[in-house]
């Protein structure tokens, strides 16, 4: 019996991986009838990461409760538990930026997060993957902390505000009353960007005017996150607001590695990782991945190039909306050929509806 693996990305705006798993096996499945296919549906850290995990472990639970929104309403969120005894988070799910109707760069909170964690550790679950994409705050993490125990005291030795408006206030910071348990887990957060927690490449600066935050608000968080930096550092006797990814997610990146002792890892390669691709395409006769657009970015290390590198020499093709890239290059990188879905390039609003239909045609090319 043929063996196939289906390894891809989401298609941005129209499928997500699972999606695109679905419908490639079931084209397979009618062509070629007795086949064996492995689904690991890849996220890159925000919405849809724990969906993708849920649907790469069969066997997983989703487990519901309520949390704190950007903005302090009590909405339902989920999270998942794979292999029995790991939690997967997406920061997503209760801080991200599409929650609310309307984001306030400075009064987002990620509180809500730090009650997944919680109910998570409440659970028994001592390992976490928790991917942290998609933010609407810029608090450096002292709501997501705060949910857990720590305290960020102003000059008076009151609770500052968890929200990117309290940054400024903190005068001292006390982490003796943070959830005991933390010290006894493993945290590994998914993490894409490089950037440090303020300055002009910093979590402010960069991301946070997709927030919300004009000018003046950017420069307000910005001197925030350096004063968290600051105090922190006086705290811990360790600067980590340098550390690549410490700017992620508004300086949750930062918050995870310097008070929960997190390891904040890149992309492809932890999510290949955590999902024993190596385990799951042994004796495959073809590995079938894909993203929307492929272009030169790609080729630095997105996911389609990441399966191709820790496929082992097998065949590798890649079912992609858009090709833009040199496909000398991408051959060079062990994908032998790509398929579109949109060949003629037509504009993205002309061909969005009809993305499933779309992709089960591009999969009918595919030979196994």
């Amino acid at each position: 019996m043929k063996k196939v693996v289906i390894a891809p990305d989401s298609f941005k705006g129209t499928l997500s991986s699972a999606e695109v798993c679905s419908i490639v096996k079931a084209v397979l499945v009618k062509r070629y009838g007795e086949i064996e296919v492995v689904e690991i549906p890849i996220a890159d850290g925000g919405e849809g990461m724990t969906d993708s995990f849920l649907y790469a472990f069969p066997g997983s639970e989703k487990i519901y409760m309520m949390a704190k929104s950007p903005l302090g309403r009590d909405i339902e969120v989920y999270y998942g538990i794979i292999e029995g005894d790991t939690a997967v988070i997406e920061m997503a799910a209760a801080s991200g930026i599409t929650i609310e109707e309307k984001n306030d760069a400075l009064k987002a909170s990620t509180y809500g997060t730090g009650e997944m964690i919680k109910h998570a550790l409440d659970r028994g679950i001592r390992k976490f993957v928790i991917g942290i994409g998609g933010s609407a705050t810029t608090d450096g993490g002292i709501g997501c902390a705060g949910a857990l125990g720590g305290r960020f005291l102003n000059k008076q030795g009151e609770s500052v505000a968890l929200c990117g408006e309290g940054l400024k206030d903190i005068d001292s910071i006390d982490l003796s009353s943070l959830d005991s348990r933390i010290k006894d887990s493993e945290i590994t957060v998914l993490c894409d960007v490089k950037n440090p927690l303020y300055g002009t490449n910093g979590a402010a600066y960069i991301y946070g005017p997709q927030k919300g935050a004009d000018p003046d608000k950017v420069a307000f968080l910005d001197s925030g996150l350096f004063n968290l930096a600051e105090k922190s550092q006086q705290y811990l006797k360790k600067d980590f607001s340098q550390y690549e990814g410490a700017g992620a997610a508004g300086g949750l990146g930062f918050a995870l590695v310097a008070f929960f002792g997190a390891e904040l890892k890149r992309g492809i390669e932890a999510i290949l990782d955590i999902t024993h691709f190596e385990e799951k395409t042994q004796g495959a006769d073809l590995v079938i991945t894909g993203e929307g657009k492929m272009d030169e970015q790609s080729l630095m290390g997105k996911v389609p190039f990441g399966i191709a590198s820790r496929s082992k020499g097998k065949k590798t093709i890649a079912i992609v909306g858009l090709n833009m890239a040199d496909m000398d290059k991408v051959k060079a990188s062990g994908i032998s050929e790509v398929i579109e879905t949109n060949p003629l390039h037509l504009p993205f609003d002309e061909i969005r509806a009809n993305a499933k239909e779309d992709l089960a045609k591009a999969a009918e090319k595919i030979i196994v």
